[in-house]
């Protein structure tokens, strides 16, 4: 086999493959070997990158969730408050899966991603992206000088992720068909507030 990659970037076009070999057949029907045949590359090319499957998966989690966080990240740069920064937040959560909705598939099927809603500690094992909605929030209700309950503060943290996520769920499922183009949508004020 050629190695179709060589001037490319090899390991994210086998992480790229994985996911969709996932996404299709299940963690069960990924290997090494498949995703170097769908990567048009030697099977001990992966090697290369990767031990074995896990590592791949490892990998795998960790490539999209560091584009995820960056593109999070990205949206609370400038806002003039925590306020418009959740906002924001919410929007590019949507806009990203958008673009991306396999890596929505991936991570919201097949992983095993952590969320603790309580807001009274930190919590080490928290999917990054969900702890950067806590702490964005938290941060809203200081600088806003909003008291809540630990269990109201737990309900708007539900309630903003489930608006995102509930969008983002909807607009990569392939059998939904709208007539707007949901990223302008997005931006607007119009689904997300």
């Amino acid at each position: 086999m050629s190695d179709h990659y060589h001037h490319g970037n090899l390991r994210q076009a086998l992480i790229d493959a994985g996911i969709k070999i996932i996404n299709e057949s299940g963690e069960a029907g990924l290997s090494l070997r498949k995703v170097a045949s769908a990567c048009e590359v030697s099977h001990a090319a992966p090697y290369a990158h990767f031990r074995d499957k896990e590592a791949l998966i490892g990998a795998m989690k960790a490539s999209v969730t560091d584009r995820f966080m960056e593109e999070l990240n990205d949206a609370t740069k400038d806002q003039p408050d925590t306020e418009c920064a959740l906002v924001a937040m919410g929007r590019r959560y949507v806009s990203f899966f958008i673009r991306h909705p396999d890596y929505f598939r991936f991570l919201f099927s097949s992983q095993n991603l952590i969320a603790h809603l309580q807001t009274d500690r930190q919590y080490p094992d928290d999917y990054p992206p969900f702890t950067l909605l806590k702490e964005t929030y938290l941060k809203y209700l200081k600088e806003k000088k909003i008291k809540k309950s630990k269990k109201e503060q737990e309900i708007e943290i539900l309630q903003l992720w489930a608006s995102a996520h509930g969008l983002a769920s909807i607009a990569c499922m392939s059998g939904v068909s709208v007539s707007f183009d949901w990223e302008t949508e997005i931006e607007g004020e119009v689904l997300l507030r």
